[in-house]
């Protein structure tokens, strides 16, 4: 990075003569190399954030056919733009810069092979405009033959510059976590009987994971290049669809992994929150690595050609080892929490360690919103749509919409928005342009996509509107049949679907605002507490509790974590699995009112 082409003085901070700097908030000893690209990788995923949400605008005033603002072309194009920016280039620009943190940030090393981190960045960033390029000019007519682009499903005659440009990302991506697998192997030469730390750990997995996407996404893509260019005679409809969704849904399993390793950062450096348990968390990691990638079977249930056992075994006994590894997540970083405040003293009680958490900290209070309602409407959601009777009642509804936006949106983006606060307060150095706004923006987001999301999967289970189609509620195009009664509910879906989409906007203000206008924070002043106040009691918690620099840190054998009450996060988990029960049951008798048998 060029001082020249600093213009704005982001990478400007200081280092020691070796560019170590050690950030006061974690105590990591970071190196000039890593902090750099993951404020490059950081940066351009909020402007790709940026272009996504405007899509939503324009789809979501689609949808609420009050206002019907495209026409049916139009309106497919908008939302593949929305699709590729949002489940693509802003949360796959922001894992990379999460592996750079999980990587070397956290071990204390030098990004090695820079060559490859900036190579990468700017084969993704071409293969991210190539996509674009390819979308929007797009014929606009439904009944044309390269209309289609959200997914690109052999045999629809696609433009091949659409295959060549996401073959080009995918290579991108390849070599932008070239450095990170290169700090993993170095790390274990030189300390061969060294455990890598927990979030370390867990950042390798969803690598593997992404080796698995993308191998899936280069033979779904290149097959289907080699077939719309001739070079191929055939490419099997199903088998394009079975390798497509290794990368549609594995690129959502990256997802999961990343933010649950932000999640144990984020609770420890912020909440105070321990591990409570190494084996059992590295345990529930490994079992994503055999089990998770079944999940994308839920996309084939209706295909001709596989068979009701692979069905079966792929969405129920099989996919039933990552959901019991989500489950252990799920106790073990609110026990962890809980055990570690109550350690420190701070809050008694069934959960005043909840209560007395610093939930004005923006980084906090988006990771524990994400916790949340990830798990009570992405979770259980997926586990119920991912099962082959169930799904029927799912399968490309409106509520699958409400599903993925419970797992992507207020799990993911979500988790990935306190990730930029923290980066503007920690890397970036900069104040919060507006600290009431940040504290106030983690509440507006999630509660107006938690209410938006809840209103797509009730008209899709309750009404059958369809997933994709423009216009559902007045007619369905070329049929007399009528959902009308489902207008009220998508006059309430318009106006929190724009109330969400407003606190995504602020969110943008915030991070964007904050870089160009926030103050800068000196070295030394003690005030890198990413809360956007120092004069909070919270931010007085956030830096007595975080500094450590591993997440292993030995424990004291006199005061052992196990030795805390984590009764608090028991209640929740029984909460938890009342509500999973009772969605489970309502789903099974909603099933059966679809049809009635000997009448």
């Amino acid at each position: 990075m060029s001082h020249a082409l600093d213009v704005f003085g982001w990478f400007d901070n200081e280092y020691d003569g070796e560019g170590f700097r050690t950030c006061s908030v974690t105590s990591f000893d970071v190196h000039r190399s890593v902090e750099n690209y993951v404020k490059l990788y950081g940066v351009t995923a909020v402007v790709f954030l940026l272009i996504g949400g405007i899509f939503a605008f324009t789809i979501a005033m689609t949808r609420w056919e009050a206002i019907g603002l495209l026409e049916p072309g139009d309106y497919y194009r908008h939302l593949s733009m929305h699709a590729w920016s949002m489940l693509i280039f802003w949360i796959i620009f922001m894992e990379i810069a999460i592996l750079y943190v999980g990587g070397p940030m956290v071990l204390g090393r030098k990004l090695p092979a820079k060559w490859a981190a900036a190579a990468g960045y700017v084969v993704m960033l071409a293969g991210s405009v190539l996509i674009y390029y390819s979308i929007w000019t797009v014929s606009g007519d439904p009944t044309s033959d390269n209309a289609p682009l959200l997914t690109a499903y052999v045999p629809l005659e696609i433009n091949p510059l659409f295959y060549v440009s996401a073959i080009v990302f995918l290579i991108g991506v390849t070599l932008a976590a070239l450095p990170f697998l290169l700090t993993l192997w170095d790390e274990k030469r030189e300390n061969p009987g060294k455990t890598l730390p927990l979030v370390t750990f867990g950042a390798f997995v969803a690598a593997i994971i992404a080796v698995q996407s993308i191998l899936g996404g280069l033979i779904a893509f290149g097959g289907a290049l080699a077939w719309q260019l001739g070079y191929a005679p055939w490419f099997d409809a199903s088998i394009y669809r079975q390798w497509f969704w290794i990368i549609g849904h594995g690129t959502q399993q990256i997802n999961l992994v990343a933010m649950i390793v932000v999640w144990y950062l984020v609770t420890h450096v912020i909440g105070g929150a321990e591990v409570v348990s190494e084996k059992v968390s590295r345990t529930a990691f490994i079992l994503y690595l055999f089990f998770i990638v079944m999940g994308a079977a839920h996309h084939l249930m209706v295909d001709p050609g596989l068979s009701a056992g692979w069905r079966i075994w792929n969405t129920s006994y099989a996919f039933y080892g990552a959901t019991f590894a989500s489950l252990i997540h799920a106790f073990t970083i609110p026990a962890g929490l809980e055990a570690g405040r109550r350690k420190r003293g701070k809050g008694g009680g069934l959960f005043g360690w909840l209560t007395s958490a610093p939930w004005r900290n923006p980084v906090f209070a988006s990771s524990i919103f994400a916790i949340i309602l990830f798990g009570f409407l992405g979770g259980i959601t997926g586990v119920l749509m991912g099962q082959l009777q169930l799904n029927m009642s799912w399968h490309n509804t409106f509520a699958t919409v409400g599903h993925f936006h419970s797992t992507v949106v207020l799990g993911t983006t979500l988790t990935f928005m306190g990730v930029v606060y923290f980066v503007i307060r920690t890397m970036f150095m900069r104040e919060f342009v507006s600290p009431k706004l940040t504290t106030l923006q983690p509440y507006l987001y999630s509660g107006g996509m938690a209410l938006t999301a809840l209103m797509m999967m009730y008209v899709g289970i309750l009404y059958g509107i369809p997933r994709r189609t423009a216009e559902v509620v007045e007619n369905i195009p070329g049929t007399d049949f009528s959902i009308a009664g489902a207008a009220p509910l998508f006059d309430v879906f318009g106006l929190v679907a724009i109330f969400a989409i407003g606190g995504g906007a602020l969110f943008v203000l915030l991070a964007v605002g904050s870089l160009l206008f926030g103050d800068r924070i000196e070295p030394g002043d003690g005030d890198l507490a990413p809360d956007g106040g120092s004069t909070t009691q919270q931010a007085t918690d956030s830096r007595t509790i975080a500094p450590r620099n591993d997440l292993e840190q030995a424990e004291d054998p006199d005061d052992p974590v196990h030795a805390y009450e984590m009764r608090g996060t028991f209640v929740l988990c029984l909460i938890f699995l009342a509500v999973f029960v009772v969605a489970y049951i309502l789903n099974w008798f909603l099933l059966t009112q679809l049809w009635s048998i000997g009448a």
